[in-house]
Order: structure tokens, then sequence, then C-alpha cells
């Protein structure tokens, strides 16, 4: 069996990802956590397979103890502060998850850690320069502390592994949602006021544009490269290239609510919100080897998932 460290546990995809293994018998799951976006209601429940610790990344001491007390076989650093208007807000607070990046990939190397597969994001690229988004070809040309961050932290893994052998893989993850994402995040803030039938807010004029994966199709991908071996010190776009504006999303969400809630349009944001969004998603498509789930689809599922979590409340 498996041993597993995933960091950020608590959150979206790490939450997602821990429920997946979990389904299969291959794997010891250690979750870390310092919940300060995440929550416990999105933990894992029942399972003798799983160990949550709350525990700050950043904190050196605090994860060197749980590296001492346990061999992992892999390591899913997921942990950060996310949301373009939080870390528009705490900046500071964006720069000191650098510290995680390092204490992980140090304690790492030191152990039987065979890769080290971390969470980059779409916000690198910046402005888009050209259409898609290449992995090897498109500039990282954001000056947002987290994307310099992001950016730092892939440097870091290359480094690591220049230096020391250590293998990563590195997945620069579109907007990805699904029941657990949260609800500052733009597809379940719709959802939400949507069911209410509360006005749906945009920045600007909604002609923004972004693609949109559910998280299965995420979590499938990852765990491809993890059990075929795929992508071993190499970067790939986790995403969908189905381009929507933030407009059509917000008219999308009405219809598949049939709601009564307006558009409501705000002040664009001042920094954060780039124009455009699309990857190139060609090394996923060959790790997911199905077609990804198109977002009426998914925005059926998340519907009834609110509306079940509703009526329990």
């Amino acid at each position: 069996m498996k041993t597993i460290l995933i960091t950020g546990v608590a959150g979206n995809i790490g939450s997602a990802l821990a429920q997946a293994l979990l389904k299969r018998d291959d794997y010891y799951i250690v979750g870390v956590d310092n919940l300060v976006t995440g929550s416990l209601t999105k933990l894992p429940k029942f399972s003798d397979r799983f160990h949550f610790i709350k525990a700050d990344v950043n904190n050196y001491q605090e994860i060197s103890a749980i590296f001492l007390s346990r061999q992992f076989d892999y390591v899913f650093h997921f942990a950060a502060l996310v949301g373009v208007q939080r870390t528009l807000n705490n900046p500071l607070l964006v720069l000191d998850d650098i510290d995680g990046v390092r204490n992980i990939l140090s304690l790492s190397k030191n152990s039987i850690v065979s890769r080290v597969f971390f969470s980059s994001s779409s916000e690198v690229y910046g402005e888009p320069v050209t259409l898609p988004q290449h992995e090897e070809t498109t500039p990282l040309n954001s000056k947002l502390p987290y994307a310099i961050v992001k950016n730092l932290a892939e440097a870091y893994f290359r480094s690591y592994f220049d230096e020391h052998g250590l293998s990563y893989t590195i997945f620069r993850f579109f907007n990805t949602y699904g029941p657990n994402q949260s609800e500052d995040f733009v597809v379940p803030r719709f959802l939400k006021k949507a069911l209410q039938n509360q006005p749906l807010q945009i920045n600007g004029d909604g002609s923004q544009t972004r693609t949109f994966c559910y998280i299965d199709d995420n979590i499938d991908t990852i765990i491809s490269c993890l059990e075929k071996h795929l992508y071993i010190n190499d970067v790939l776009n986790i995403g969908s290239d189905v381009e929507y504006t933030i407009k059509e999303l917000a008219d999308m969400t009405i219809k598949t609510t049939k709601s009564k809630s307006i558009i409501e349009h705000l002040p664009p944001l001042k920094e954060g919100d780039m124009t455009r969004r699309q990857p190139d998603i060609s090394k996923m498509k060959s790790a997911l080897c199905r077609e990804l789930i198109p977002i009426e689809d998914g925005l059926n599922v998340l519907t009834a998932h609110y509306l079940k979590k509703t009526e329990s409340e």
C-alpha cells in the first residue's frame, strides 16, 4: 500500500483527490490543511485509510514533524491561498506560500518520496499572448503576487530535480468547479444566487472569457498521471479548452436553474481579471483518454447538489 501526503486536503481539488484515491484499495492518505480557506466538511469520512492533521505547511516545524512520523511514497502539494480577490487583498500571505514549497521539497528530497505533484495555476500566463495557452510556448507574464509565487515555485521544482533528482509533475489548474469549490468562486456563486432568485453580479461587461473544468475531469487526469507514470518532470494544463464569456455563464446558470434572477453589472476589477483564458489541453486529453464533461452537464449535477444541500439544512 502506498502512503500519500496531500496538503490543502480541505480544499476543492485536494478533498476530491483524497476521496477518489480512497475508493481504491492501494492508498493510505495523510491530509494536511491549516483550514484558513479549507473546511472540515469537505474531508473524507468513515475511512480507516485517511488521517487528517491540522498544520501549516509554511511552518517548517509543523510539516517536518509530519514527515518524521510517516514515510510518504508520493506528495501532492496543493496547499495555497487562492481566489483572485483574496490574494489581491492579502499579498504578503500569498508570498508566504513559497515557504511551503521550499519546506515540502526539502523534506521530500531527504525521504523515500518518489515524486511530488504541485498545483500551479493558469494565472502564471497573465494576459494571453497567443491562444490556446501552451505549456512550453506561452510566456509566463503575470506580475500579480499569486502568479509570481506559482512561477517561482515551478522553478524550485525544476531546480530540485536538477540538483537532487527529486521527480515532479506540475499541474497548471484552470477554473475547476465542483461540489467542494468555495462559494466565492464564480460557478458556485452564480448557482447559489440563481437558486435564490437573486441578481447575478458581473464585474465589467461580462465579455471576459474563462474555461470551466468539472472536478471529475481534473481528478481523473491527476490519478492517471500518478498510476500510469505520466508527465514525470513535466508541466501540463488541467482545464477545459472551451471558452465561455462570464455573461454566457450567467445566462446558462439562469436557464439551468430556471431562475428569475437578473444580471447586474458592477465596475470592472482594478486588476487580476484577465480578459481571456483558454488552455492547450493536449497533454490532459492524452492522460484522460475520454471526452471532458460538458459544462451543461456539470451545472446540472451541481444544481442538484445545492438543492439537496438546501433541503437538508
